[in-house]
């Protein structure tokens, strides 16, 4: 591990609440931004951008409730832009909206590229200059603390460094406490970063940020190369969500700086592990699904699918592992597969709690398993159904109830919008009941589903708290056409927990009976509710 500085600190400003929502797909609420606000000030962050008060009420309504929060270390910002052209610094809407936002920081753009001042603002240079430093000068005497965000700052120093220095240094003069330098296109690579950052900062005297975008895939290593450059500020966002490709992503940035710089970037006595709950929480409210591939914080950054990578981390988890997933609130995963071999099964027999006896027991299970991945099993996404096949291959299955046969109905009139689907099922239940029951769903898997519940929710109430999260179907073979095999992997979950089971089958409707089935009697084990009856 390379130290660079073991004594300093990073300030962290996050954007999530203003750039993140630029991204596509994402819209928050009023409601989204405060809780985001709270949980962000619960981990540390320093500065949280909450968006933009001239721009829209929602954004002015949060200015004005988050005044009522008591948070414990972050300062809230508002952001904005420089005045307009021909419009006093004080007679600007703009400026003055973010005056009375109240808030203790307001960041502002500004053009820092000649290009963009003559054909985006169709002004002259030093009118530009004007714009930034009279901009400055308003906000600072009504406003505790301004930040610059240089716009297209390394653009505009590639183009003319002269110009774009004279930018900040008007910045700086109209009383600007922080100099961020925004890779706005996210085109530069870390080895301009650096190069540039460190030439700022032997030319003006003020502390120095960096913002930037990921539209080379480089935003993260930008970002380290700023700070290792001499930036004391990294802007970004959770997930690294944003705009086009996104922003910096801080669930990256934060332990790079922390674990493998020797920076600290958290404010008070903030803990690293609360991490990926952070990243989490934020996708839930967002309503965004989990990035699994994420690093550090996703939930493959530490899953070892390899028999020989398995046999490795369990000798020592440091073989593939690059950190201690426990450091950012991660953990180990060992996943199955036909790649698996005897220590990934052993292994995951062990995390199951289940004792598989003798080595040619496992060798069986191996085996066994390698053939179900050939007809199409997959139980990297469905590790429920994984757990009932081990215990029954080792005794240790306890049947919920015995299947005698169900039938499917499915009606649809011309003169019908929609058709209507009816299953019914016959099973009995360990008490040596004969149950038959029928019920409609909006499909035939839904109707399946109700009626299979509706036969076994009497006997095993604990059943009405478990629901479906999601449903998946992959066809197999396409060569076969309608008459291809197909996996159905189910996602469902409780109160406490979510678990994924699978079926295979050349009939779809088999196959989710399967996948259903697997996901019910999974519940009642988990639970010991068939060993209480």
């Amino acid at each position: 591990m390379i130290v660079y500085n073991s004594m300093g600190f990073i300030e962290i400003y996050d954007t999530t609440l203003r750039d993140g929502t630029q991204a596509e797909d994402i819209s928050l609420t009023l409601e989204d931004k405060l809780l985001i606000t709270e949980r962000l000030d619960a981990f540390g962050i320093h500065f949280i951008e909450g968006g933009m008060p001239g721009s829209n009420p929602k954004d002015a309504e949060y200015f004005r409730q988050i005044k009522t929060m008591k948070l414990k270390t972050a300062v809230i910002a508002a952001f904005g832009s420089t005045h307009r052209p021909g419009v006093r610094a004080e007679d600007d809407n703009n400026l003055r909206a973010l005056v009375e936002a109240g808030t203790p920081c307001v960041t502002i753009f500004g053009k820092t590229w000649d290009f963009h001042v003559k054909h985006a603002l169709g002004i002259e240079n030093d009118e530009n200059l004007r714009i930034i430093h009279d901009s400055f000068k308003f906000l600072k005497s009504n406003v505790g603390r301004v930040f610059f965000d240089a716009e297209h700052f390394f653009q505009g120093y590639i183009n003319n460094p002269g110009y774009a220095i004279e930018c900040l240094k008007a910045a700086v003069d109209g009383g600007a406490d922080c100099l961020v330098l925004c890779d706005t296109n996210g085109g530069c690579l870390p080895e301009q970063i650096h190069k540039i950052t460190a030439e700022v900062i032997r030319a003006v005297v003020a502390p120095i940020g960096i913002h930037a975008h990921n539209d080379s895939d480089c935003a993260v290593a930008n970002s380290l190369e700023a700070v290792r450059a001499g930036a004391i500020a990294v802007q970004g966002t959770i997930n690294g969500i944003g705009e086009r490709c996104g922003n910096a992503n801080l669930c990256s940035i934060i332990p790079n700086l922390q674990l493998k710089m020797g920076y600290r970037c958290l404010a008070g006595s903030a803990d690293l592990t609360q991490l990926r709950d952070v990243s989490r929480y934020v996708t839930e409210i967002a309503n965004m699904p989990h990035f699994k591939r994420q690093p550090y914080v996703g939930d493959s950054a530490f899953a070892h699918k390899g028999g020989m990578h398995v046999s490795a981390i369990i000798k020592h988890s440091s073989t593939y592992e690059h950190i201690e997933p426990a450091l950012v609130g991660n953990s180990q995963r060992i996943l199955l597969s036909d790649l698996a071999g005897k220590s990934t099964l052993q292994r995951k027999a062990e995390e199951l709690g289940i004792d598989m006896g003798k080595k040619s027991k496992a060798k069986k299970i191996l085996d066994m398993l390698k053939d179900l991945e050939n007809q199409g099993y997959q139980f990297e996404g469905a590790e429920a159904s994984f757990e009932l096949m081990i215990k029954k291959e080792t005794g240790q299955y306890k049947k919920a109830f015995e299947f005698l046969g169900f039938q499917l109905m499915t009606q649809k009139s011309c003169s019908e919008s929609a058709s209507t689907n009816t299953a019914i099922i016959k099973l009995i239940l360990p008490d040596g009941e004969v149950v038959h029951t029928a019920a409609e769903g909006n499909g035939p898997v839904n109707a399946l589903d109700n009626a299979l519940r509706k036969a076994l929710e009497r006997y095993y109430p604990a059943l009405k708290d478990v629901s479906l999260h999601d449903y998946k179907v992959r066809v197999l073979s396409g060569g076969a056409g309608t008459s291809s095999g197909v996996r159905v992997l189910i996602e469902s979950g409780d109160h406490s927990s979510r678990w994924g089971t699978v079926g295979v089958s050349p009939n779809v409707i088999e196959a989710s009976w399967h996948a259903l089935v697997d996901s019910i009697e999974y519940k009642l084990h988990k639970d010991k509710l068939i060993d209480d009856k």
